[in-house]
C-alpha cells in the first residue's frame, strides 16, 4: 500500500469515528505512525486529504461496479422503467461501496456546518444531474420519454433520487435499517416506487404504445 493511500484510509477511519471537524493532521500522522512534518510531504492540509479521499474512493468504487448507464442501442428492447432502474444501478453500486458509504455518511452529517463537505456533496449532485440530462436527451431521441421539459425532468429526477438516498442514509445512521437496499435488491422500496411513477409521467410514445 502506498503512503498516500495509507494516509487517506487512516483519515477515513478517524473521520468515521469522530467526524471531519474533530480530526487533525497530528492525529492522522499518529494513526499512520509517522511524524507530523512528514505528513506535509504528501498533503498540504487536511482539506487536501479529504479531496484526495473523495477522488480515491470514487475511483476504487468505480472499479468494482457495473459499467454504467444503459447503452442507447439497448433502448428499443426495454421500457423506460427498466432503463432508469439499470442506469441507477451503477450509481447505487458506487455509493454503497463499503468505504464510499462510510465517507458519504460523514459528509451527510457535516455538510450543513463544513463548507468542504457541502462542496463535495454539491459536486456529486451536479455530476448526477449532468449525466441524467444526457441520458434523458438520448431517451427522448429514441422516443422512450417525452421531449418537453427534459432539463427540468433531469433536475427533478436527480434531486429526488438524492433525497431518497439521503433518507435511507439517515435510516441507516439512526439504526432503522441495516443496509441500503431492501431484502431483494440494492434499491429501497421508495426508489422503486418513485422510478415506476416517474416512468409513467414522462414515458414517450414508444412506451405508451407498448402499454396498450
Amino acid at each position: 500500500m502506498e503512503r498516500k493511500e495509507e494516509i487517506i484510509l487512516a483519515a477515513l477511519e478517524l473521520a468515521s469515528e469522530n467526524g471531519l471537524k474533530a480530526i487533525s493532521m497530528a492525529q492522522i500522522a499518529e494513526k499512520v505512525r509517522i511524524k507530523a512534518p512528514s505528513l506535509y510531504n504528501h498533503f498540504k492540509s487536511k482539506d487536501d486529504i479529504v479531496k484526495a479521499m473523495y477522488s480515491y474512493l470514487r475511483e476504487k468504487a468505480k472499479q468494482n461496479r457495473s459499467s454504467g448507464f444503459t447503452d442507447p442501442e439497448d433502448f428499443a428492447s426495454k421500457d423506460l422503467e427498466r432503463i432508469l432502474m439499470e442506469s441507477l444501478s451503477a450509481y447505487l453500486s458506487l455509493i454503497t461501496d463499503r468505504n464510499m458509504m462510510r465517507f458519504f455518511r460523514v459528509l451527510y452529517s457535516e455538510r450543513s456546518i463544513n463548507p468542504l463537505a457541502a462542496e463535495i456533496m454539491l459536486e456529486e449532485t451536479e455530476h448526477m444531474i449532468r449525466v441524467t440530462r444526457n441520458l434523458f436527451y438520448a431517451l427522448a431521441v429514441h422516443g422512450k420519454m417525452k421531449s418537453d421539459g427534459i432539463d427540468t425532468a433531469a433536475m427533478s429526477f436527480a434531486l429526488t433520487v438524492h433525497s431518497l438516498i439521503d433518507y435511507q442514509m439517515d435510516r441507516i445512521t439512526a439504526g432503522k435499517a441495516e443496509h441500503f437496499g431492501d431484502d431483494e435488491s440494492q434499491y429501497t422500496k421508495e426508489l422503486k416506487d418513485y422510478i415506476r411513477w416517474f416512468s409513467i409521467q414522462v414515458g414517450g410514445e414508444k412506451d405508451e404504445k407498448k402499454a396498450h
